[in-house]
């Protein structure tokens, strides 16, 4: 008798599936051992002597959010002798089948993919390739959690929180705006380094993926401080401002308050999302007097216009509500500065918002005095800035990242300048990257990564004879206040 055949698995089970040109184990294994990088350069790679031919030097596209519906037809069984016989044996052979026919789709889904390079090919660049062991390996996501939805969901509420301790320093601005600096406890004696890091939209020295990087940094020696902007993290808010993608003031004025505190010692930073946004647009903005000695940039969503309409789309729109909640917190706590700012905000539109568009047309723009919201979007996205980067930049992206798209990533801009290597991993969400050695619960697959990186810049720039840092005031700034703070709460969904 004719046997249905079972139900059909798509990427909304599985995650978000590639329909890459799956190589032989023998050329799996050169693409484990070999990188492919963009433009067909070689990325100084000394000890990796072939490369991959096909055209452009350049791995296939992978391509993602596509279904993989694999077909299976059994085989009817005839003749009414053999009738019982044949459903005994399907009884028993159907769960064997399908669990065979799921591992065998799931090794596909969560084949070991290898990550597009750009900009490889510069002289500082091949120069620190052979130091990046961590690009000599496949990126391979944790089973089950290649979604970029559920990787995305599951870092932000299961990834394990190191729950550092704090030393905070609030800083007033020099137009009188706070911003708070928190010095993990206990702080490095005789640091090598400083790193300053960045938190995305809402975010601070609570998330789970700033608490890890800044445990790794101390655990190699580096002084490390998280940059909580105006609002956020529990800042005070002291003017009609919070954080903004556009508003790369106080960075600089951090930057050089930083610089002040540590003379001796070359200032470096990351950022995520928003954060790296803004970090992008000041390293553009300083050019060749940017007092930093190179940064890191991670999940940058690049351009606010694009990210602003995928936000409307599916199950984006759940992120969207969610960061506009923490906006209208930050707000709603701090509705009196405002509604006296003695400026045009849309009140209603403010209160009422349920997207973040909405939010930023009511007050952000304002603030910045732009006539449209697209206008500030347009003037505060940092994918305009990266030409004008002159310090050493990393930049890693996931090619599946609901929040900071894959086609608002500028790859031209970045393998035209020599001072940037972009990274792009097939998997990773948004502030996910649920794999690695460390998965699921441990840190992103980016943090050993981006320390490389930047462990390379300074022993680089160690080794260059008769280095001088550059003095620096301290910005202007006035130390506010000083306590001590433990980063106990779990913040929630993108927040």
């Amino acid at each position: 008798m004719p046997v249905a055949a079972p139900s059909m698995l798509s990427s909304s089970f599985l995650g978000s599936c590639y329909s890459p040109l799956v190589p032989s184990p023998l050329l799996e294994r050169r693409f484990v051992r070999h990188l492919s990088c963009r433009g067909g350069a070689r990325c100084g790679l000394r000890e990796l002597p072939k490369w991959s031919t096909h055209p452009g030097g350049c791995l296939p596209s992978l391509g993602h959010g596509r279904e993989f519906r694999p077909s299976l037809d059994l085989v009817q069984f005839k003749g009414r002798a053999r009738e019982v016989t044949a459903q005994a044996g399907i009884s028993f052979l159907l769960p064997a089948l399908g669990v065979g026919v799921f591992a065998w789709i799931m090794a596909k889904v969560l084949e070991s993919k290898a990550l597009e390079i750009i900009g490889g090919g510069s002289a500082l660049n091949a120069s620190l390739l052979p130091k990046l062991t961590e690009l000599e390996k496949p990126y391979k996501p944790y089973p089950l959690l290649s979604n970029r939805h559920v990787e995305t969901i599951f870092a932000t509420y299961f990834r394990s929180l190191p729950k550092l301790t704090y030393r905070r320093e609030c800083l007033t601005m020099v137009d009188g705006g706070t911003v708070a600096l928190d010095w993990p406890q206990p702080e490095v004696q005789d640091p090598k380094a400083v790193l300053i890091l960045l938190p995305g939209l809402t975010g601070g020295s609570d998330d789970s993926y700033v608490q890890h990087f800044a445990q790794r940094a101390r655990s190699k020696g580096w002084a490390v401080v998280v940059f909580n902007s105006r609002g956020c993290a529990e800042a005070p808010v002291t003017t009609p401002q919070i954080q903004s993608a556009l508003f790369t003031d106080d960075m600089g004025q951090v930057v050089k308050h930083i610089a002040s505190l540590f003379p001796s010692l070359r200032v470096y930073a990351t950022g995520w999302s928003v954060g790296a946004n803004i970090l992008v647009r000041y390293l553009g903005q300083e050019g060749e007097s940017c007092p930093l000695s190179g940064a890191v940039s991670l999940c940058n969503v690049f351009d606010l216009e694009i990210s602003s309409e995928d936000f409307h789309k599916g199950f984006c729109r759940v992120y969207n509500l969610a960061l506009a909640k923490g906006l209208l917190e930050m707000y709603t706590k701090n509705a009196h500065l405002f509604k006296n700012g003695g400026k045009d905000f849309n009140f209603p539109l403010i209160e009422n918002a349920k997207t973040i568009r909405e939010f930023d047309d009511g007050l952000t723009r304002v603030v910045f005095g732009h006539k449209s919201v697209d206008e500030y979007y347009f003037k505060a996205s940092s994918c305009r800035s990266i030409k004008d980067v002159r310090v050493p930049l990393l930049c890693v992206q996931a090619l599946t990242d609901p929040i900071a798209p894959e086609r608002a990533i500028p790859r031209a801009d970045c393998e035209a300048n020599p001072n940037c290597l972009l990274v792009i991993t097939p998997y990773g969400g948004h502030l996910g990257w649920v794999a690695g050695p460390e998965a699921p619960f441990g840190c992103p697959w980016t943090d050993p990564l981006a320390m490389q990186y930047l462990e390379a810049l300074e022993e680089a720039a160690t080794d260059s004879p008769g280095f001088t840092k550059a003095q620096e005031d301290d910005g202007g700034v006035e130390l506010a206040s000083v306590s001590t703070r433990k980063s106990t709460e779990r913040p929630g969904l993108m927040e």
